[in-house]
């Protein structure tokens, strides 16, 4: 009973703050409301937030630019890019009425929280990191020959623990040996030990295309009413979640692991993505799950058995993790 309040609770402030949201959004003129879904006109937007707009190739793409800021958008597109680190959005841009629209789900939880970083409360400090290898015991995980992802994950996870110990971190893991944790399991450790920041680590694999498939992934939490990216049949009916009560925190810090490991490292960029895996749906405080690259692809797969490689990645994940303390700590 008491979890069924907390979370009418959360929803009827997540609602406000929704309201709230659309009270200064452009007039109702500038505004679509296409299958359920309400769409506010890009220029106007990106006047309104002082963003220079531009559109090129026969207005296909539209680029905003502000300071060192820049966004690109593509007409009838789910893919944009950030600051040159790329970002699925929950809906596609919508090119009607001779402009881009943008989704206002959009606006609140993918580009509000990149553009204007959430903050914690204050005094309150990221300490401990919760970080989750995936898989283990009887489920293996990816299987590329004998090497199971599984085994490369917790590896990933005891470098990874060991650098953050040194940047002064709390570092407390789901798993430290080869056993099966259910996933229910693995949020609520990290809730009982405190976590500040929830990690989870995978490696991918790809089903066909094995020579092409490549890149890294970092998800975080899909947002009530839309779609994930990695789907699979599920719609956009999903209501709220526990993990959805941090869905700025959950794409900030999905951005800022992301970023710092495609730029550290000779990967493909596939993109800040969304998905309702457990340990996203359960988690209570931001968290995040990445795919570290695809063991099936020949070359990338020999980097991640690569332990120099791995501690590259992990250093990258770090510096991910730090800069997204240092913004929700101080806002530098």
């Amino acid at each position: 009973m008491k979890a069924a309040v907390t979370m009418l609770l959360w929803w009827v402030l997540a609602l406000a703050g929704a309201t709230a949201f659309a009270q200064s959004s452009p007039s109702r003129a500038e505004r679509l409301n296409i299958a359920g879904k309400g769409y506010v006109r890009l220029s106007v937007w990106a006047r309104a937030n002082n963003f220079e707009i531009r559109s090129v190739k026969k207005d296909e793409i539209a680029q905003l630019t502000k300071g060192a800021s820049r966004l690109v958008f593509t007409a009838d597109s789910k893919q944009a890019q950030i600051n040159g680190i790329n970002v699925d959005l929950l809906f596609p841009i919508l090119a009607r009425n001779g402009g881009p629209y943008i989704a206002q789900l959009d606006l609140q939880t993918t580009l509000h929280p990149l553009l204007f970083p959430p903050k914690n409360n204050a005094g309150s400090k990221v300490r401990t990191v919760c970080l989750d290898p995936g898989h283990g015991g009887k489920q293996t995980g990816t299987l590329d020959g004998s090497k199971q992802e599984k085994k490369y994950t917790l590896l990933l996870a005891q470098e990874l623990r060991d650098q953050l110990v040194r940047a002064g971190l709390r570092v407390t893991l789901t798993r430290t040996t080869d056993t099966l944790i259910d996933l229910p399991v693995r949020t609520d450790l990290a809730r009982r030990r405190g976590a500040d920041l929830f990690v989870s680590l995978h490696f991918n694999g790809a089903s066909s295309s094995k020579n092409e498939v490549k890149g890294i992934e970092v998800y975080c939490l899909t947002p009530s009413g839309a779609s994930s990216t990695n789907a699979r049949g599920e719609g956009a009916g999903a209501g709220p979640m526990p993990g959805n009560r941090n869905n700025e925190k959950n794409m900030f810090l999905a951005y800022q692991v992301h970023k710092s490991l495609v730029k550290s490292l000779p990967t493909e960029d596939r993109g800040v993505r969304r998905a309702r895996f457990a340990v996203l749906r359960e988690a209570q405080m931001p968290a995040v799950l990445i795919e570290g690259g695809y063991m099936s692809h020949p070359s990338e797969s020999k980097k991640i058995y690569d332990p120099v490689y791995r501690r590259e990645m992990a250093h990258a994940i770090v510096d991910g993790l730090l800069a997204y303390k240092r913004q929700v700590e101080t806002g530098d």
